[in-house]
């Protein structure tokens, strides 16, 4: 049996990345999945024939979860696909590296409406939609939470917010059985990594000599910690921050 049979997942920002490969590793354990994303629908499509060329059960929702009129939508299309909502893997997320010199009112909210506003609404619409057996929400923060490098106020900031509204949660959550979680990636080579100029730059050497493992990360290493988090396994689990960065601090 695994892990996330009976489950329905909602995975925001699932068309690419991190989200997509969270998304087919949830199917993979049982979960039917609502693959959100913003603007990618041939990515999103992707994801879902995948997930059921393999077997699984999964649909493709357009949200862009920066607009508070459109959060409700992924939770509404899992009700009406797959009949209730267990788990939420908020994954949707920018960033955008600046010095002080270039931080801008645009730049804050670009970053923070979508990584903490967005994420907020999303679990509001989870919360109201799960059972009286609770729910499992993971939010995907990241090492630059407490990390912080140079440039990245903004960035680190917002996920500093997510690992703060990951503890309180908990705490508020809890006596709903309802557990939140945060899973820290370290530097993981995605698409957006390599557009942005990341993947083979200084900040790639820099982790790369910082991480004890040696190496930055591919999606399939931060699945896997997500899909543990909303199972079962980790039922006595909540209010934490799980590093998965090759050692890196």
């Amino acid at each position: 049996m695994a892990k996330l049979d009976g489950k329905v997942a909602v995975v925001t920002g699932a068309s690419k990345g991190i989200g997509a490969e969270i998304a087919r590793n949830l199917a993979a354990e049982g979960a039917a999945v609502v693959v959100n994303y913003a603007s990618d629908r041939e990515g999103a499509d992707r994801v879902v024939k995948a997930i059921e060329a393999a077997g699984g059960r999964a649909v493709a929702v357009q949200a862009d979860l920066s607009e508070p009129a459109q959060v409700a939508r992924p939770f509404e299309e899992a009700v009406k696909a797959f009949g209730r909502v267990d788990v939420l893997v908020n994954n949707a997320g920018i960033y955008r590296f600046a010095p002080i010199e270039e931080v801008t009112p645009e730049l804050f909210h670009a970053q923070f409406d979508l990584n903490v506003l967005g994420l907020l609404l999303a679990t509001r619409e989870a919360v109201r939609r799960f059972g009286p057996e609770g729910g499992s929400v993971v939010n995907i923060s990241s090492v630059v939470a407490t990390a912080a490098p140079p440039s990245s106020s903004v960035y680190s900031a917002t996920k500093a917010a997510v690992d703060a509204i990951t503890r309180s949660l908990a705490k508020e959550l809890g006596p709903r059985k309802i557990r939140v979680n945060s899973v820290n990636p370290g530097m993981v080579e995605t698409e957006g990594v390599h557009a942005a100029g990341f993947a083979e730059g200084d900040m790639r050497v820099q982790f790369e000599a910082a991480a004890p493992l040696g190496r930055i990360g591919r999606p399939g290493d931060v699945a896997p910690a997500v899909a543990f988090l909303a199972s079962d396994e980790a039922g006595w689990i909540t209010g934490e921050t799980l590093d998965v960065a090759g050692g890196f601090r």
